[in-house]
């Protein structure tokens, strides 16, 4: 059961000014428990107080930010089943799914203690020339300083985790704002947070209004910000960033493409698209959202996905035999309701799907949508593949370049010059060859390019944007 009311965390401490942030079952509707709001001066509170623990931050030894990644792995274990079910209520989240993600927090952050007792420099070697003789260097990594998290909804454990983990293995100080559809989870992580002996100052959690998030963005004293949400709020943010570090983790529309040479694995790979395409209800941005199919294949391969979709069973996240859950509201599973009408209207098949209960959207399959459609070009964000075939693959390769976003695409060959090509062309963060694009471990370097974001996550290549290079030259006589 979730508590009655959650306080905020600021300075590494809970407060209960109010309970104004009301936190619903997204399946039923219905309000289930009260969250504290922060107010434009707690968030100047919690800045003025990572300002002032940045020193001890920086100071507190690689094993003590060991120790304290440590002590949240073994809470985190103990309090496993309540933190699922927070994501299954507040997230929407069927149990199964909501378990997993708790099992990747765990993993994030057992790869942070690893991490931050790894941070090392290294000896430059700088007699380059004759006028060098004599000169050694040094480098050593730093805590870039005081850090702003924005989150979003979809992974409200995991995504917080990317962002967290890293900077207490990094030794930076930080302000987070969860999201407000989904604050529950993270209150119970920054309850294990204060367990620990981090500096007062280290941490603030604060669920916030947006006419109060300004200085999330803008305030100077903050260092680095690192936003998970929409394209088009993560590039304003940027330009309202000023000269601190920005890292943007945005959305993207996943291709995945199925060569010809694939006719023996198309159940493997209709199982694989269903679930890249529908866990989480769709709602993740590398999710896949446009499958590419030889020609050959095409008919097999539709058959078998439309299939796997219409076994989905829809319904209650709490039922342990759910596997599709509710989108996070009404609302989005209008839009993409709207979405799947207006390509039908411009010619294209509904293969299944496409009826909408409150906030639970079928698993959709469509094919025959134009490449102009919202539905192909954008982020759908939810329950919906677009099939369409293809018979050269580098024609394959272009469509999956033509769009915008640029985050992840799976690629089922079984030809490595194929697959060293698609690495080569591909204009996106990362091909995964042989699954789809949603696959993602959490230490692997994950981020896009084009409108899909800046910069890269995943445990110690956030610890790098976390960190800077001091120098130091020596000469020797």
């Amino acid at each position: 059961m979730l508590a009655e009311r959650y306080p905020y965390y600021l300075a590494n401490r809970p407060r209960q000014p109010n309970a104004e942030l009301a936190v619903t079952d997204k399946y039923s509707g219905e309000v289930v428990t009260h969250v504290a709001l922060a107010d434009a001066g707690a968030v100047e509170e919690a800045i003025a107080a990572a300002v002032r623990a940045t020193g001890p931050m920086r100071r507190l030894a690689p094993y003590a930010r060991q120790e304290v990644l440590e002590h949240c792995v073994r809470r985190f274990r103990e309090r496993a089943e309540e933190l699922a079910f927070a994501l299954c209520v507040e997230a929407g989240k069927p149990l199964r799914d909501a378990r997993g993600e708790v099992t990747r927090l765990i993993d994030t952050f057992k790869a942070a203690a690893e991490e931050a007792v790894r941070i090392e420099g290294e000896v430059l070697n700088l007699e380059v020339s004759r006028r060098a003789a004599g000169y050694r260097g040094f480098t050593q990594r730093v805590p870039v300083g005081p850090c702003s998290f924005i989150t979003p909804f979809n992974f409200p454990l995991n995504l917080v985790a990317h962002k967290v983990a890293p900077a207490i293995a990094a030794g930076c100080p930080f302000v987070l704002k969860p999201s407000d559809r989904t604050p529950v989870s993270s209150m119970i992580l920054a309850e294990v947070l204060a367990e620990t002996n981090l500096p007062e100052g280290a941490f603030s959690v604060l669920p916030t209004r947006l006419e109060d998030v300004g200085p999330f963005i803008e305030d100077d004293r903050l260092k680095l910000l690192s936003f998970t949400g929409s394209e088009k709020v993560g590039w304003e943010l940027k330009a309202r960033a000023g000269r601190k570090k920005v890292v943007l983790e945005l959305g993207g529309n996943a291709a995945c493409v199925v060569d010809r040479d694939q006719g023996e694995r198309l159940d493997f790979i209709a199982d694989r698209v269903a679930h890249g395409a529908f866990f989480q209800a769709g709602q993740s941005c590398i999710s896949v959202q446009r499958v590419l199919v030889h020609g050959e294949l095409y008919d097999a391969l539709r058959e078998r996905l439309v299939a796997r979709a219409r076994a989905l069973r829809a319904g209650n996240p709490r039922d342990e035999a759910t596997t599709l859950g509710p989108m996070i509201d009404e609302p989005a599973a209008r839009r993409l309701e709207g979405w799947i009408q207006r390509a039908v209207e411009r010619g294209a098949r509904v293969l299944t799907g496409g009826g909408r209960r409150g906030a639970l959207l079928e698993a959709t399959v469509l094919e025959g949508v134009p490449t102009d459609e919202p539905l192909s070009a954008e982020e759908a964000f939810g329950p919906v593949v677009l099939l369409q075939p293809f018979r050269a693959f580098d024609e394959a390769l272009r469509v999956v370049n033509e769009g915008r976003y640029g985050l992840q695409a799976g690629l089922f060959t079984n030809d490595l010059s194929k697959a060293m090509r698609a690495w080569d062309e591909l204009d996106v963060g990362g091909v995964v060859v042989g699954d789809v694009p949603s696959f993602r471990v959490d230490t692997m370097p994950y981020g896009g390019v084009k409108g899909s974001g800046l910069g890269r996550e995943g445990v110690k290549y956030a610890i790098e944007d976390m960190t800077e290079l001091r120098l130091l030259v020596l000469r020797q006589e």
